[in-house]
């Protein structure tokens, strides 16, 4: 390719020349620009332009009947090296940027470098993600620990060839097994715990709430305690606005473990946080990889419902988020991104084919198939009585919804785990383990008063017909 003009909105740069290349105009004169200089593609070389600007930029260049590229985003530039940067499509991620999250990479350095790090739910897609960033830190060891050994050994594989010198443990367990648990906390002794195990699917989950139930109250729990026990100094749990004034079974799970990690933390005295994201883009079994294979299928695209609305994150700024608020928290906090206003889930699908080079009812087909049990239209980030506000990060939100009080309000110091909570916990827990369906709605209502249970599956399982 020859490069034979730049577009720069700045009116300063205008007749500048960079390596021999013109500034011959601001974007708005694209159009124009392109056909006298009989431009035949259009690149954005913008690494962090925001999800805005690169719609904006695709529009006027769909005007003008130009095909778009984009240079590899900063992250991919990181990863590949500077030297290795390269063109590629422009794709949904691009749309959905976010301002970047500013992040401290001198105070994460001396908070991770020589540090024992522990990751639950490693082989997962924002667990591994988070286990590659921490990696950059030098830390002293990093453990991986998930339930699938297929994803933990292709991500410890990934580790042994692009970071040789970093000690690598591989854990398979399950966070359920409280055995298991302690012993690798006895033989660890992780200084940061990252707890990103967990069921997520909301419908499915409706279908398996024992399994719910195990996994995300019991297993976070196990962690926490044992967490507790060693003396871990950090406790970061991945949480979801799903647990906010949650209708399903998965965000009343994760709304427990939200308590659960701010009880820990008025307990101990110990920088205990959780983290919550809205929908993380291509994520393993997210909305976008769905519709990417339905539009490789032909069709049609499926949406619930036209108005639902949802927050949208990247993986980098899931991470980002997580890391930044590592240093941010003292104790009991949830952290939260300002993703801007939510997006309707049937403008992704539509960006989604259009990027494809497909249009709606002439290549492929945009079907409403229902909501779905446990679904609500739009998700929210804050509990309508709980505080919050910005951190010193203008993207950074921080809330105290955990238990209603801020760290300063209260002394923290060696106390009881509140025996209220772990009773109805293990109330909860033996109703899952003996499959009582209706006592484990009830239960969850009863720690989760705000918890809205799905009427039309609060009495029996969801049957499948086999065929």
């Amino acid at each position: 390719m020859l490069p034979v003009g730049l577009i720069d909105n700045d009116l300063q740069k205008r007749g500048q020349t960079i390596h021999g290349v013109p500034v011959v105009g601001n974007l708005h004169l694209l159009s124009g620009i392109a056909e006298s200089l009989n431009i035949n593609k259009i690149i954005i070389a913008l690494p962090e332009a925001t999800g805005p600007n690169i719609r904006q930029i695709l529009a006027i260049s769909k005007d003008a009947n130009l095909p778009v590229g984009i240079i590899s985003g900063s992250s991919e530039m990181s990863d590949a090296g500077t030297q290795n940067w390269r063109i590629r499509d422009v794709q949904i991620e691009d749309l959905l940027r976010n301002e970047p999250i500013q992040i401290d990479d001198d105070g994460l350095r001396r908070r991770v470098s020589r540090k024992r790090l522990l990751v639950t739910g490693a082989g997962g897609s924002i667990g591994s993600e988070l286990c590659r960033q921490l990696a950059q830190y030098d830390p002293a060891e990093l453990a991986l620990l998930g339930h699938g050994e297929h994803s933990i050994f292709t991500l410890a594989s990934e580790f042994a060839r692009l970071h040789p010198q970093l000690p690598v443990v591989r854990l398979i367990a399950d966070v359920r097994d409280t055995n298991r648990l302690q012993r690798t906390f006895e033989t660890f002794r992780p200084d940061i715990v990252f707890h990103a195990a967990a069921h997520k699917h909301v419908s499915l989950m409706e279908d398996n709430v024992e399994d719910a139930v195990t996994n995300n109250v019991l297993g976070t729990r196990n962690v926490i305690k044992a967490s507790m026990a060693h003396g871990v100094e950090k406790f970061i749990l991945i949480s979801t606005d799903k647990a906010v004034n949650p209708t399903s079974v998965m965000g009343a799970t994760k709304r427990i473990a939200e308590l659960l990690v701010s009880e820990a933390a008025r307990v101990s005295g110990r920088c205990y946080l959780s983290v919550r994201f809205g929908n993380v883009l291509s994520s393993r079994g997210s909305v976008l990889s769905i519709f990417r294979e339905q539009i490789a299928r032909g069709g049609p695209v499926t949406v619930t419902h036209p108005e639902m609305r949802r927050y949208f994150m990247t993986i980098e700024e899931a991470v980002n988020l997580v890391l930044q608020s590592m240093l941010l928290g003292r104790g009991g906090e949830i952290f939260v991104l300002d993703m801007g206003e939510p997006l309707k889930i049937a403008d992704l699908a539509r960006d989604l084919i259009d990027l494809a080079g497909l249009k709606v009812g002439r290549d492929i087909d945009l079907e409403f198939t229902g909501m779905q049990p446990g679904e609500k239209l739009s998700e929210e980030l804050f509990l309508r009585r709980g505080h919050y506000e910005r951190t010193e990060y203008e993207k950074i939100f921080v809330s105290f919804d955990g238990n209603g009080v801020e760290p300063e309000q209260e002394s923290c110091g060696n106390r009881a785990f509140d025996e209220d909570l772990d009773k109805q916990i293990d109330a909860l827990v033996d109703a899952a383990r003996t499959g009582e369906r209706p006592r484990i709605l009830q239960q969850l209502k009863r720690i989760v008063p705000e918890y809205q249970i799905d009427n039309g599956m609060a009495t029996a399982p969801a049957l499948l017909e086999m065929s």
